[in-house]
């Protein structure tokens, strides 16, 4: 799976990993996690992320033909 995580963290008002991470209640250790992609988000914290950065799920994930399996 793609994300565009630190692109849109960027954008909505240069947020910080340890901001972000405190707005959707994790560590900021998770928030790199799922930046670098080796960490997949439940959908609870994916639906957390897009609404902390005011975007749509979609606009922050995208699967990859891998994933389609």
């Amino acid at each position: 799976m793609k994300n565009r995580l630190t692109e849109k963290r960027k954008m909505a008002g240069d947020l910080t990993q340890k901001e972000l991470a405190k707005a959707v209640g994790v560590s900021r250790q998770t928030i790199v996690a799922v930046e670098k992609g080796r960490y997949n988000p439940s959908v609870k914290l994916a639906l957390k992320l897009a609404r902390a950065l005011l975007v749509r799920v979609e606009d922050l994930f995208e699967l990859t033909e891998e994933d389609d399996g």
